[in-house]
């Protein structure tokens, strides 16, 4: 019997400057004028094309929170913060992030190399780089591992029109 596949969506904090330029702890760093234009309206072509997840899960670190948020308003999604997407991910740490969000469609948004990294891993493939404010979903049948999913899209910022 197959099991149901699980639509994981990767979402990459969005624009928040140059980390070297910042003098504060990074976790505070905040998203930049560009980097909150880039959340918002992503959030308002996701809710244009009917997207719906189930939750958002974002890590507590603030530029990555900030666009969670701004993601959120437009497609009335929950937010929630797990502190494992401040850090590195694996296929089993993944699993586990999702499972406890308890919804099919959940959208994780992180950091670099991490998700990276780990799409890239999912989908068996060298190198996915995902830039600032990218979103990638990537389908995977239960259990997930490395090699055992299927992009299905990469939706970079600069794809979404300024006018949207």
């Amino acid at each position: 019997m197959q099991q149901d596949v699980i639509e994981v969506y990767l979402l990459r904090h969005a624009h928040a400057g140059d980390p070297g330029k910042w003098t504060g702890d990074d976790a505070e760093r905040p998203l930049s004028s560009k980097g909150r234009k880039q959340a918002e309206r992503l959030g308002r072509f996701l809710a244009e094309h009917r997207f719906r997840p189930d939750a958002i899960v974002t890590s507590p670190k603030l530029r990555a929170r900030e666009t969670a948020e701004l993601v959120a308003v437009p497609l009335n999604a929950r937010i929630e913060t797990d502190e494992r997407l401040a850090g590195a991910l694996d296929a089993d740490l993944l699993a586990l992030v999702i499972d406890g969000a308890g919804g099919g469609r959940v959208v994780l948004v992180g950091h670099d190399p991490d998700f990276s990294e780990l799409a890239a891993g999912l989908c068996g493939a060298n190198h996915l780089p995902l830039t600032k404010g990218t979103l990638v979903r990537i389908d995977v049948t239960p259990p997930l591992r490395a090699g055992s999913g299927t992009l299905r899209w990469l939706l970079p910022p600069d794809l979404i029109e300024t006018g949207s």
